[in-house]
């Protein structure tokens, strides 16, 4: 049986109802994106160190909660922050200063960053770099990074959808995740039914936010 698919825009219609019309807050989702991502992360009986790649919105949010789980489950991890913290959306910014007041290990994404060696050693990687909202080209520095952690040689877990690759339509950019897991949100994407896709999103998990039921059943009802 086919799917049942969110769209990019109804991805982002479902988050803003959810805390519009339901009182659900986003930082309440993406505390619960990121718990997901980690329990499945366990699951697959990953063992550390985790390296932990977020980019500078809310995906890279999710990955910051990730961090948190895994080290509450006594999993050694490592974060690489990319992005301006002053334009880095609430919910996110949020989570940066709960990381760096916990004293996990973290490094920033910038010109002088080793990335190489902050990938070396690392057991898995999370990508938590671009989330749906993102579509065409990969920019620099972030399409670098993606380079990066592809030759790293290591297994990947993909948040919500591997970066670089359209959540519509699967088309891959130039530089684009090849994950061997994708942990996606609510729902799969349209993009990850299109020929090829699995080459980027591997085994691909759904898991919950917490949005209320009656919305998500409504949300998926309506159609991709």
């Amino acid at each position: 049986m086919t799917p049942v698919t969110l769209s990019r825009q109804r991805a982002g219609q479902l988050d803003h109802r959810a805390a519009a019309e339901f009182g659900v807050p986003g930082i309440v989702l993406m505390e619960n994106a990121g718990r997901g991502v980690a329990e499945e992360l366990v699951q697959l009986g990953v063992r550390g160190p985790v390296v932990i790649c977020c980019g500078p919105g809310n995906n890279g949010g999710d990955g910051l909660v990730i961090a948190r789980h895994l080290e509450l489950r006594r999993i050694a991890v490592k974060v690489i922050v990319w992005g301006d913290d002053d334009r880095r959306p609430a919910d996110a910014a949020t989570n940066l200063k709960v990381t760096l007041r916990s004293g996990t290990p973290l490094a920033r994404g910038n010109d002088s960053v080793d990335l190489a060696h902050e990938l070396a050693g690392a057991g898995w990687i999370v990508d938590a770099l671009l989330g749906t909202g993102a579509r065409g080209e990969v920019r620099s520095p972030l399409g670098d990074v993606i380079t990066a952690i592809n030759a790293a040689g290591v297994p990947v877990m993909a948040v919500d959808l591997p970066s670089g690759l359209d959540a519509d339509t699967g088309l891959p950019a130039r530089q684009t995740i090849r994950a061997l897991h994708t942990c996606t949100f609510v729902a799969y994407k349209p993009g990850f039914l299109a020929s090829g896709a699995e080459r980027f999103t591997g085994q691909i998990h759904v898991v919950d936010i917490g949005a209320p039921r009656k919305l998500v059943d409504e949300m998926l009802a309506a159609g991709p």
